[in-house]
């Protein structure tokens, strides 16, 4: 079993989950780099890997396969998306949420260098010269001056920057996210040269001792088209490593390979071939949920996923079933799936058709996501304080004749809903530390916030099991229970492996940067499976918890 990335933090005194109720299982290994961006060579010898979902930075010793915290994510650093080493060995850091970009020192010093960058990600350094990119439509390209001075203007109108790196003929070779487009410009300004089209997904390009074009693909093959300079000869492997987001190549020419769909470094060959250095795993978990054949089900922000000793999994025991973008709140319904975004949509999926239909646009925050008895979606709009159904009002695939009508307003930060057997509704709180039952209002108006429990920390994911409501409450890492006829409540498990370790604080980056997507905030799911077990989404550590009830004691 690979160490929790509690411990990985530094958190030595982290004690495993316990309970005297329920049997604790993991149904996937911890992961310890989740969601991996930017990758770069340091002058150590190490890889060292941009975690933009973690908000720090990792040293990877690619022979052990050691993982070390260099840039911890309680520092300024908010959400790194790439590095590069200055001639002197100081790390550029670009944090793409705040619209930053950092100079650490080899000391360990920070400084920043500029922010007004918008959604700064591609970076690279060409001797003691610093180039930055934006990934936003009409993005910049940049040269930023460390000791002082105003920002240089190369280039502008990028359709979503990524990735770059100075080539051997001395051009700077850049994506076009949208367009499927590499492009080139010479470090000193000119006019940009569209050098190659048609190329799947680009995301980052790369370039191997050889001098040979490296362009990764972010798409779900896992699709490397390598481009001779010369002749403009192409060939194309297909990986299979998911959401490809940048790569690096030491001294012997290896190359190595991030994900930002799972995580992970591994080393991939010219022809496709990869070894695991650094498990893949989740960047999660958000929600989670059950189907009727038991199969568990995890919101993953960039994919749909599930642990699983079954099925199709790498070594991290986590299935990829599909990329979906942005995803967070989810539930299962005969035979489809419903996903709540962040970012503000709720969308009905059918994993058989591989269809997708948008149920609503333009919520504030929607988190969790449950079906109410009736089979209408019901949602915590967490940046609204309030709770929302969505009514199917026409059997078309047509957004419009979803009806989203208020369930109750004036609530604080809910964040998870959930179902009794007589088709009550209730909804956590985890600024407000309780959870309520909504009272319907009656002639159509919002409802009443009734608590049923109060005086808990955080309250985030929750399900009803029998005649006991359970949630997971991230500040006291706990599982706690309350009976629904009689109030009482008592904490079912501790030290669960949710939220920030003890000790730890950070700063939360936005939702979102300069109008495109952001840091997404963590959601602690909570599932009851059909055979009557409890679910957890343990995102402190990227595993699902499974909780069995132990038998009752003869006696």
């Amino acid at each position: 079993m690979r160490p929790s990335r509690y411990d990985d933090i530094g958190n030595t005194g982290n004690t495993p989950a316990t309970s005297s109720r329920w049997d604790l299982r993991r149904l996937n290994p911890p992961n310890r780099l989740w969601g991996s961006n930017g990758v770069t060579f340091g002058p150590d010898g190490r890889l060292y890997v941009a975690q933009f979902l973690a908000g720090q930075i990792s040293a990877v010793d690619t022979a052990t396969g050691d993982v070390d915290v260099v840039v911890p994510l309680d520092g300024p650093v908010q959400a790194p998306d790439d590095l590069a080493f200055g001639a002197d060995g100081s790390m550029y850091i670009a944090d793409l949420t705040p619209g930053r970009v950092w100079r650490r020192s080899p000391e360990g010093t920070y400084s920043l260098v500029s922010d007004q960058v918008r959604v700064p990600n591609g970076i690279t350094c060409v001797g003691d010269r610093l180039f930055v990119n934006e990934m936003t439509m009409n993005g910049r390209l940049l040269e930023l001056f460390p000791d002082g001075g105003d920002p240089v203007v190369l280039t502008d109108g990028l359709a979503l920057g990524n990735a770059m790196q100075l080539g051997p003929d001395g051009f700077l070779y850049y994506p076009h996210m949208i367009g499927n487009q590499v492009w080139r410009i010479p470090p000193d300004g000119g006019t940009p040269e569209l050098f190659a089209e048609e190329v799947d997904d680009p995301v980052a390009v790369r370039f191997d001792k050889g001098g040979v074009l490296v362009v990764l693909s972010r798409g779900p093959a896992g699709i490397v088209t390598r481009i001779d300079l010369a002749t403009g000869a192409r060939s194309v492997v297909v990986s299979g490593v998911l959401g490809l987001d940048n790569a690096a190549f030491d001294a012997e020419n290896r190359m190595f390979v991030s994900s930002f769909g799972s995580g992970g470094v591994t080393e991939m060959r010219e022809d496709g071939r990869t070894r695991e250095i650094v498990p893949r795993g989740f960047s999660g978990p958000f929600g989670v949920t059950v189907d009727l054949r038991g199969t568990v089900f995890a919101a993953d922000h960039y994919r749909l996923a599930g642990p699983g000793d079954s099925g199709e999994h790498d070594s991290s025991g986590v299935i990829t079933h599909e990329l979906q973008t942005f995803i967070h709140g989810i539930t299962a319904d005969d035979g489809l799936l419903h996903f709540a975004s962040e970012y503000g949509d709720v969308r009905t999926y059918d994993p058989v058709g591989r269809a997708t239909r948008v149920r609503a646009k333009g919520l504030d925050g929607p988190t969790g996501i449950a079906l109410a008895p009736d089979g209408a979606l019901v949602v915590a709009e967490t940046g609204a304080g309030r709770v929302v159904r969505i009514d199917d009002t026409d059997d078309t695939d047509d957004t419009d004749d979803d009806t989203v009508t208020v369930l109750v307003e004036g609530l604080q930060h809910p964040v998870d809903v959930a179902f009794d057997a007589e088709g009550r509704c209730y909804v956590s709180d985890d600024e407000l530390g309780a959870v309520f039952r909504i009272d319907d209002g009656g002639d159509g108006r919002a409802g009443e916030a009734v608590a049923v429990a109060e005086g808990l920390g955080a309250p985030q994911g929750l399900a009803v099991r029998g005649d006991e409501l359970f949630t997971v409450d991230t500040e006291h890492r706990c599982l706690r229970a309350v009976s629904l006829t009689t109030g009482e409540s008592r904490i079912d498990a501790e030290h669960l492996a949710v939220g920030l370790p003890p000790g730890i604080t950070r700063t939360e980056p936005a939702l979102f940067a300069a109008g495109m997507p952001g840091s997404p905030r963590p959601f602690a799911g909570l599932a009851v499976a059909p055979d009557g077990s409890l679910l957890v989404s343990a995102n402190g550590e990227g595993s699902v918890l499974r909780l069995s009830p132990r038998p009752p004691v003869e006696g």
